[in-house]
């Protein structure tokens, strides 16, 4: 046996979510281009779950459903109150997911009926449980959901407490749709082995947010957006990504390991971020990714990614940096659910071998004589 380092290039699964072929990202076989441009993500949300895309009485139930088990329990909300003010976010969220199951009394129910409920269960409640914490740990009280919203309009209400933008919602709404999935990524590998073993599905996704958590996975459009900051200005950028390239340093945003040509997504992401300056007033953060985009494509061949033009949508947005990575967690979650439903309905236990590299022959010596 010999081991392939980070997995690369190994196919582990077979599934019929999501795929990655010759540069295009689809779900469900339909171009990540045509969502983009015409399906809201309750859409997406469906299609990921049941195959295909909803008629108008099955997308008006699933918003219905949504509005329904928005509301998290008060036990819950009670337990975000006693986080520290400055915990990881991703932290925060991980144990909230968790603390969910605990109220939930089908929460042990592996069944594809209730595992399908508490995907649509949990995708409801993860925006206000994100959006609770955030106003807690600034010393407001929680915003309740309300009926008749979106995920992203609710969302971006439950975090301002304020109606939001009909452009802020499109755009929030279109990442949403860009995140969703993305075939056998390391969060999705990491939900799919918890429920290998026939566990729930909050376990599989307390698994996944645990993986995402992590900064060579979810936390590059922070990384990002703490980059644009350090820069500050236009007139400053050229010098700052020259030195950077200059010492080899890492651009986060930039590459991907299964796109050879460019991320797809990020021409929307783009497209969002010169919209929602123009909405702002204000196109510094806009100007600024495009100036280093040039730069690093110019000199070093490599194309933005996802992250990239993302960490100017939320701050445009009006979104804290370390929520960040929760939204994709929100977005995501579809994909994570679809694919934790999809490994239950045809299971096997996922357990690779590793190959050894340390010693032989060895005996054990007497702690005495060590």
């Amino acid at each position: 046996m010999t081991a392939t380092k980070g997995l690369e290039g190994i196919v582990a699964a077979t599934s019929s979510i999501s795929s990655i072929e010759d540069g295009v990202l689809a779900y469900r076989g339909i171009n990540i281009d045509d969502l983009a441009e015409h399906a809201s993500f309750e859409e997406v949300a469906y299609l990921l779950w049941y195959g295909a895309l909803p008629t108008q009485s099955e997308l008006d139930h699933l918003q219905q459903l949504f509005s329904e088990y928005a509301t998290i329990p008060s036990e819950v909300i009670d337990q975000l109150r006693l986080y520290p003010k400055d915990t990881n976010t991703m932290a925060a969220l991980r144990t909230g997911v968790s603390a969910l199951a605990l109220y939930d009394e089908t929460a042990e129910d592996i069944s594809h009926e209730s595992t399908q409920d508490k995907a649509i269960k949990l995708q409801a409640q993860l925006p206000t449980l994100i959006a609770a914490f955030d106003r807690i740990r600034k010393g407001l009280e929680p915003v309740a959901p309300r009926k008749g919203l979106s995920l992203a309009a609710n969302f971006l209400y439950m975090i301002s407490g304020e109606e939001p933008d009909p452009v802020a919602v499109k755009a929030l709404d279109q990442a949403l749709v860009l995140h969703a999935d993305h075939e056998l990524n390391a969060s999705t590998f990491s939900a799919r082995v918890t429920v290998a073993t026939l566990s729930d599905i909050y376990s599989g996704v307390t698994s996944a947010i645990g993986t995402l958590k992590g900064p060579l996975h979810g936390g590059a459009n922070e990384a990002v957006m703490k980059m644009l900051s350090e820069i500050g200005t236009l007139d400053k950028t050229e010098d700052y990504i020259q030195q950077k390239l200059d010492n080899k340093d890492k651009i986060m945003g930039f590459g991907h390991r299964v796109y050879k040509n460019g991320d797809p997504r990020a021409k929307h992401l783009q497209h969002m971020s010169n919209q929602l300056s123009e909405l702002k007033g204000n196109s510094t953060l806009y100007d600024m990714s495009v100036k280093i985009e040039s730069i690093v494509t110019g000199q070093k061949g490599l194309k933005p990614n996802v992250d990239f033009y993302s960490a100017s949508v939320y701050t445009l947005l009006g979104i804290e940096r370390d929520l960040f990575t929760p939204i994709f967690a929100i977005s995501r979650l579809s994909g994570w659910s679809a694919h934790i439903i999809e490994q239950l309905d045809n299971n096997r236990i996922i357990r690779p071998r590793a190959e050894y590299t340390g010693l032989y022959n060895q005996k054990y010596i007497p702690i005495e004589q060590r």
